[in-house]
């Protein structure tokens, strides 16, 4: 009886040891953000015991940025990943920022720290769509950018379903929200 019981309670505990939440982009040489453009911030949404997070974006050096600056204040979770407009972040080119998911009630509590990252100036290129992963509970990005806003839009609007973003596809995408915002 004895050994069931330890072996539940270690079962127990290495399910909870894997339940983790992950910053997959940005973050790392090769997941950048463009200046003042539509970028998007993307987790592992399925291993998270965490229900939802504030997000902030932070930067080592304090010439550019002295504590981090939180631009969502309450993200659910489930979403696994999320379009940040340019008017969320208006950060200016430099490396070394970082994407902060924190505590919505105790800010001293973060959650996950992405990879450093660098924002590059307004016209720079995207990562390559190979380069950007997705959360584990997103739905595959279409081939083609229209059908991928489409599906993003009406899934955001919607509430359903899981949203996946991709850098590659992230240009046609900010071009075709442009198109349905004005």
């Amino acid at each position: 009886m004895k050994f069931s019981t330890v072996a539940l309670s270690l079962a127990a505990l290495a399910s909870s040891a894997l339940a983790q939440l992950e910053i997959l982009s940005p973050g790392g040489p090769d997941l950048w953000w463009v200046a003042q453009s539509q970028n998007v911030v993307v987790w592992t949404c399925e291993t998270s015991p965490y229900g939802n997070f504030t997000i902030a974006i932070a930067n080592s050096n304090p010439d550019i940025l002295v504590s981090p600056f939180p631009f969502i204040a309450e993200q659910e979770n489930y979403d696994c990943s999320e379009a940040i407009s340019q008017y969320q972040v208006t950060m200016p080119v430099a490396d070394n920022y970082t994407i902060l998911f924190i505590d919505p009630q105790n800010s001293a509590e973060v959650y996950a720290t992405s990879k450093p990252f660098e924002i590059k100036a307004l016209g720079a290129a995207y990562p390559p769509a190979s380069a950007t992963p997705t959360g584990t509970n997103t739905a595959s990005s279409s081939s083609t950018g229209a059908a991928s806003a489409s599906t993003t839009a009406s899934s955001k609007k919607s509430g359903a379903g899981k949203v996946s973003s991709s850098f590659g596809g992230l240009a046609m995408l900010a071009a075709a929200l442009g198109v349905v915002m004005a």
